[in-house]
């Protein structure tokens, strides 16, 4: 099956919610079950992208149509991947925020981009070495606190990998800022980030007369800037052509909840070469 890459950068808070609770946060993220990392489900991201397309044919034909009382259902022509994790905004003590990664997330793009293109692991020759427990990859070496934990910064990072996310990023200035701001860390230390470094709000209802709050809870959100991406693959000749052409018109799509609070909107493009 034909398949394309769409890279995602999320404009706004994104709040994607998991269905259940663990601990004192009231609505966590959804996440990856083995790695922690959190995760938009591939059902969001093809209800979100259905709800752009106004005529009624072209969105069964693409995205399935619901059956009825005579079971006519169809599963529709479009498969989307979950939305991967690719770049997390890490606050930084000692300079200004960090897009950070880590090196099972750069081989597991490897691993995509291979797939979709049906390329050899040759035609892709990225340098991806280990990086031992708290040091780190990136072009500012020396020290360095991303929130309370310090790191030390030794080796530059090879300029394919750089390139590579580049690309990966749908607006051009965002993505000049990757050769400053980007640091790779080793799995374990990424993990502890990308499962208790996100913020926690706390929200509440106010009451009508009084407007004292009530009903206090905490909402578990990924920031802004992170950058996600997903894969789509075609079962019907010609349908990415739609995709890319629906993507054309309106590049922003809005995922998860909170919408009327302006939270979950992505810039979305297809990733060239």
């Amino acid at each position: 099956m034909k398949g394309i890459i769409l890279g995602m950068l999320a404009e706004t808070p994104v709040h994607v919610g998991a269905g259940q609770s663990s601990g004192f946060v009231d609505l966590p993220v959804a996440r990856e079950g083995i790695t922690s990392y959190p995760v938009i489900p591939s059902t969001g991201l093809k209800g979100s992208f259905r709800q752009f397309v106004e005529e009624n044919e072209m969105r069964n034909e693409l995205f399935g149509k619901e059956g009825g009382s005579n079971d006519d259902g169809s599963a529709g022509n479009i498969i989307f991947s979950e939305g991967r994790l690719l770049l997390l905004p890490v606050r930084s003590l000692t300079t200004s925020y960090k897009w950070v990664t880590c090196l099972h997330i750069l081989e597991r793009l490897k691993r995509d981009i291979l797939r979709i293109s049906g390329k050899d692991e040759d035609s892709l020759p990225l340098e991806i070495k280990y990086i031992p427990h708290k040091q780190g990859m990136g072009n500012n070496p020396g020290k360095i606190f991303l929130e309370e934990r310090e790191f030390e910064i030794k080796d530059t990072v090879d300029g394919k990998i750089i390139q590579l996310l580049e690309m990966m990023i749908p607006n051009k200035d965002a993505a000049s800022r990757v050769k400053d701001r980007l640091l790779i860390l080793n799995d374990d230390d990424f993990k502890w980030f990308a499962q208790y470094g996100l913020a926690v709000n706390a929200r509440n209802v106010l009451h009508k007369d009084t407007k004292a709050s009530k009903n206090l809870w905490y909402e578990e959100v990924i920031p802004s800037d992170s950058i996600f991406y997903t894969i789509v693959m075609e079962r019907k000749k010609n349908m990415l052509e739609k995709i890319e052409a629906m993507i054309g018109d309106n590049p922003y799509v809005q995922v998860g909840g909170n919408e009327t609070v302006g939270q979950g909107w992505f810039n979305v493009s297809k990733i060239e070469g």
